[in-house]
């Protein structure tokens, strides 16, 4: 926080001042705000050539202020359904400690994002990046140290077979009749701001049930995270993450494989993995009529899960710029992966024939409010 400023912006959330003194008014604020998308996508192993564009989002926010309370809620409408982005209720203890209750970003990570580009690096669609679960959360910010410790109760939705969702978390299978829910989860990430470099360590822990059988597994992941800005606009960021849920066949987790959804797509990852996340951006400043400043660069993730048989390494690459305008932001991405979903893979880390590098362009416009 700049502890300089009338008004601070603390893990994202707008605080106003509060006075010690009683004599002194409440201080109160609220923001209703948004943003509407279109989107552009064409893919090289699609089969429309021209590719297509359409609408991709409405979606508002609500922030509101009373003294130390805060509510911080964001809902939004895709093209085939709608969904919860966020919606948490917090208490402002004091500059260096808040918390915070309801559908929140879960803390494990580079924050808020390990990516720069539209489409987010890798790790979302293993749900360790800008995942949101209903618990809650608590934040402690010094001048070097930042630590988090949350838990959570389950997914933001408490139910296995709703696959239109924004965050990616275990849920039912569309074939095989096996499937997966979340079932409490501990978070812990400390950070250190050493000179220019962000320095972090997460750690999850949790349990799953088997939805048909109710056998309950469990599952954990550590991340160890560096968020580097550098002179000139430069941004590096490396994160490792090993992650494990229980392999079992009373789990139906015995072929090494686990179901996971979102944007009404299921899909199956491997149990286990390293992964590996390499993301390099600079920003430039332009301040003419059409371009305030914009940011180019190329997010990597590797994927490798453990030897078993039906698995395989999943590859994500995305290169592009983005560009802002008051309002208006423009990203532009090529997205190339190798066995990898959402770019022609049959999942992550699986294994289901030869694989080829596919790609796809995405060109996302939108307005926020």
């Amino acid at each position: 926080m700049n502890k300089l400023c009338g008004v601070c912006v603390v893990g994202g959330i707008l605080l106003l001042p509060v006075s010690d003194s009683k004599a002194e008014a409440d201080t109160s604020s609220f923001t209703l705000g948004g943003a509407l998308r279109g989107n552009y996508s064409w893919l090289d192993y699609g089969t429309d050539s021209n590719g297509s564009f359409d609408f991709d989002l409405f979606r508002l926010d609500l922030k509101a202020e009373k003294n130390q309370w805060f509510v911080d809620v964001q809902y939004r409408w895709y093209k085939a359904f709608d969904a919860v982005h966020h919606a948490e209720l917090g208490y402002q203890f004091n500059d260096q400690q808040s918390i915070r209750a309801g559908v929140t970003q879960v803390p494990f990570g580079i924050e808020p994002y390990a990516s720069h580009s539209f489409w987010f690096g890798g790790t979302y669609y293993l749900g360790f990046e800008d995942d949101y679960d209903t618990g809650i959360k608590w934040r402690f910010e010094g001048e070097r140290w930042t630590l988090d410790t949350a838990y959570f109760v389950h997914s933001e939705y408490n139910d296995a077979d709703r696959w239109d969702r924004y965050s990616f978390d275990l849920a039912n299978s569309s074939n095989d009749g096996i499937g997966f829910e979340e079932d409490g989860q501990f978070n812990i990430r400390g950070q250190y701001q050493l000179g220019v470099h962000l320095i972090g360590t997460s750690v999850q822990i949790g349990r799953f049930n088997n939805t048909s059988t109710n056998e309950s597994g469990e599952h954990r992941a550590i991340a160890f995270h560096i968020d580097s800005r550098f002179e000139h606009d430069w941004n590096l960021q490396l994160q490792y993450i090993n992650y494990d849920y229980e392999a079992e066949e009373a789990l139906g987790t015995d072929n090494k494989r686990i179901t996971m959804a979102a944007f009404e797509a299921p899909f199956e990852i491997a149990t286990r993995a390293d992964v590996f996340s390499v993301n390099l951006a600079k920003s430039f400043s332009v301040n003419n009529r059409f371009i305030d400043s914009f940011t180019c660069y190329n997010d990597h993730t590797y994927i490798a899960p453990t030897s078993g048989a039906g698995l395989t390494d999943s590859i994500q690459n995305v290169a592009g710029c983005s560009f802002v305008k008051g309002g208006l932001y423009t990203y532009v991405d090529w997205i190339a992966g190798k066995n990898m979903w959402f770019v022609g893979g049959p999942g992550i880390g699986i294994d289901e024939g030869p694989s080829k590098w596919r790609s796809r362009l995405n060109i996302n416009i939108g307005w926020y409010f």
